[in-house]
């Protein structure tokens, strides 16, 4: 058996086992249809522990690469065939459940005026200083390393766009790829998306919405080059984009030499063990704008957002709106860098995650 534990990894061995299963389960190695090892043989072979492996076989479960068969064992699902499925009823929309009464998200407010307190004693002076253009090289270090736990997102600090809230950084999002192209927009979404891009000058062509994402007749009619979509537990909907569906985005926006922009907003309080794959990082072409704040996550008042420009778009935006001021304050920035590089953050995305997965465990999604 290929698959194997690198010893000096940083990732834990179930992690690993995972990105290869995934791989080969998305290039059609292990083809739609084909039988997966028994855990215990998996385990015997890969020298990992049964639970290891459980807990592989059931994350590829929960984001539809395979299926568990009653007495069988478990199946790959996944087949690239759907990124051609038209067979979408609008009779059988399924939507996620959404978070159980009783769960709040509020970051302990305890933990916020410690750091801020924090950040004023050892910072002092500095948090008087301009922030430079794209936000402080402290947060967005910070978000970087974040993301590559997080996500498993490889990307530059100087990839990172900071600035306060995401309609704000959906309006440089227009400066940059220019307001004569067509966007095309979730049909339901949030509202305010379409009304920023709107009074940006942008002609926008709103998509339907099936089961498991935007429709593929939808996404074959329009003329749109630019596809804003928000891939995890869509608003208003509460629809989730299937694994399928975000590879048929990446295709889509190769064919017609276009761009995504994946608002991944409310991601991190996902019920799943693993946060769900982005398209970003799915992404091979440089097509994908990845978007996302800390307004759910830490507080509503937090007006911090980021976005994630793929390398090649990284010179053209300093070129054309490098010129900009950061639109947060230099306290803040450093506030929230203090939050992640302490843990804090992470260990409150967990407690809250863990508080629904408790919440909704007799409940079908």
């Amino acid at each position: 058996m290929k698959y194997h534990i690198e010893e000096q990894s940083s990732k834990f061995a179930y992690l690993q086992l995972y990105e290869q299963l995934r791989a080969d389960i998305v290039k059609g190695v292990l083809p739609y249809g084909a039988k997966l090892p028994s855990k215990r043989l998996f385990a015997e072979e890969t020298g990992v522990s049964v639970i290891t492996v459980e807990h592989t076989y059931s994350i590829l479960c929960e984001e539809g690469y395979i299926e568990s068969r009653q007495r069988s064992g478990y199946f790959v699902i996944y087949k690239e065939s759907d990124f051609l499925s038209l067979a979408e009823s609008p009779h059988q929309e399924r939507y996620h459940t959404k978070p159980a009464h009783g769960v709040k998200c509020e970051f302990p407010f305890s933990v916020l005026s410690k750091t801020m307190r924090k950040v004023l004693a050892d910072y002092r002076e500095e948090i008087l200083v301009k922030s430079p253009n794209r936000g402080c090289a402290e947060l967005r270090t910070a978000i970087a390393n974040y993301l590559a736990r997080s996500n498993g997102m490889s990307v530059r600090p100087e990839q990172i766009v900071i600035g306060s809230g995401a309609e704000y950084l959906y309006s440089l999002i227009v400066q940059l790829l220019g307001n004569r192209r067509k966007f095309a927009l979730e049909n339901p979404s949030y509202d305010k998306i379409r009304r920023v891009y709107e009074a940006n000058s942008v002609e926008c062509d709103m998509l339907e919405l099936g089961k498991n994402g935007i429709r593929t007749r939808e996404l074959e009619r329009t003329d749109a080059t630019v596809l804003h979509i928000t891939p995890f537990n869509s608003f208003p909907s509460g629809i989730t984009a299937s694994v399928s569906k975000r590879h048929e985005y990446l295709r889509w926006a190769e064919k017609r030499d276009g761009y995504i922009i994946e608002d991944n907003y409310d991601s991190e309080m996902t019920v799943s063990k693993k946060n769900e794959d982005t398209v970003f990082s799915l992404d091979k072409s440089g097509k994908v704008v990845y978007l996302n704040t800390f307004s759910q996550t830490i507080a509503p008042s937090m007006r911090i957002g980021y976005m994630v420009l793929p390398e090649q778009m990284v010179e053209n935006f300093r070129d054309k709106l490098g010129f900009y001021s950061c639109t947060v304050p230099v306290f803040e920035q450093y506030v929230l860098t203090e939050l992640i590089n302490s843990g804090d953050f992470e260990r409150h995305i967990n407690r809250v995650r863990r508080a629904r997965r408790r919440a909704n465990k007799n409940l079908v999604i």
